[in-house]
């Protein structure tokens, strides 16, 4: 009782979108809002290029899909140099969360004289004259929600976070027919992300009743709604329901953030090139496991709202959570996406170093630690 007292006492900030619309064709509202802007720079991808159509956007329009997978700082810059030749009035997401991620940093940035740089961290961003909606097309990073977004330091390969209350939306749009054509393999990686979203949050040394309330309803919804989606990708009510999932890890991610299993993810993406979704994947049933023995109860909640069996130590944990993400389709061994033994000492540093989520972790992590988890995802 003196826990759940001192989290409810610590004070939190929880911020969302100004705006949001969910539902099946959603998007329509976005072009009735966007009336009011003249110049709609639009950051997207290829594959989500074509839904810029279905917006019924007016006035001056760009836009931009260079992007990589994983943006780092010269790709960003790019987007940024078009961006200030157009000077925008309203950026639009349209994408992953890289893509979203991408679409913040060129709101807040493209008329300003601050480089990535200078505003990587918490509240260095100065602020923000040009609006900013997102509408993702995939359910699992719920940066639509959130007020963070990475970039990679092609230098050292870290991921650099920049994070600032000027990056969050001014509307959302969560239209589960964007999602449709997302293949069952990315649909059940991102499910898993969101999912990693909301239990990193729920067994966080930071965690707050406030955010547990927005984690159980992702942890519930995934459970119920992401094997639907993978199954059928048309399902629009399981659709729907993982993008509120997402939304909601989003969400979490503000007053508490993930945890160490994010941070083993990390390396995953910028070494071996793996999308982000299926990077955490991989790695969230290790990391819930490892962490059971000091949030039992909460590990034994997460384990009944997924509708796994009750399992009361961490083999039983890591067998219940292995057999989940695997009846999605989701490869499960390091190995199969290249990766080899020899390398994993110096990715298991590397995580280890990134104290801005190891330091939220309910049990600690060491580089031993986190060496025998890759170990034991390697096959």
């Amino acid at each position: 009782m003196a826990e759940a007292t001192l989290s409810m006492a610590r004070p939190i900030t929880l911020l969302q979108p100004a705006g949001l619309e969910i539902g099946a064709g959603a998007i329509s509202k976005l072009g009735e809002w966007a009336g009011a802007f003249s110049r709609v720079f639009v950051v997207a991808m290829p594959p989500t290029e074509g839904f810029v159509e279905r917006i019924g956007l007016a006035g001056e329009l760009q836009v931009f899909v260079d992007l990589p997978p994983e943006p780092d700082l010269p790709a960003v810059e790019r987007v940024l140099a078009a961006a200030r030749a157009f000077k925008p009035d309203l950026v639009i997401g349209l994408g992953g969360g890289s893509v979203m991620d991408v679409a913040k940093l060129v709101a807040v940035l493209w008329d300003s004289s601050e480089t990535i740089l200078d505003v990587v961290g918490p509240g260095k961003v100065k602020g923000r004259r040009t609006a900013l909606a997102q509408v993702p097309t995939t359910s699992g990073t719920g940066s639509e929600a959130g007020i963070r977004a990475l970039v990679t330091n092609p230098e050292t390969l870290a991921k650099l976070a920049i994070e600032s209350q000027f990056m969050l939306a001014d509307l959302a749009i969560l239209d589960p027919e964007l999602t449709y054509s997302v293949p069952s393999a990315v649909t059940a990686a991102t499910g898993v992300d969101a999912l990693a979203h909301c239990v990193e949050a729920f067994t966080n040394i930071k965690a707050h009743p406030l955010i547990d309330g927005y984690a159980r309803l992702g942890i519930e919804l995934v459970g119920r709604y992401l094997a639907r989606a993978v199954a059928d990708g048309s399902d629009t009510e399981a659709r729907a329901g993982m993008m509120l999932a997402s939304y909601y890890g989003g969400i979490c991610l503000g007053p508490v953030n993930t945890a160490a299993g994010h941070a083993l993810a990390y390396p995953l993406g910028t070494r071996l090139k793996l999308p982000h979704g299926l990077a955490n994947a991989i790695i969230f049933p290790h990391v819930l496991a490892f962490n059971q023995p000091a949030q039992p109860e909460k590990t034994a909640e997460i384990m009944a709202l997924l509708g796994l069996p009750a399992a009361e130590n961490p083999e039983a944990v890591l067998a219940g959570a292995m057999q989940f993400c695997r009846q999605l389709g989701v490869e499960m061994g390091l190995g199969a996406h290249g990766a080899e033994g020899a390398a994993l000492p110096d990715w298991a540093v590397e995580a280890h170093a990134i104290r801005r989520l190891m330091d939220n972790n309910p049990r600690t992590m060491t580089a031993e630690d986190v060496l025998a988890i890759y170990q034991a995802a390697l096959n």
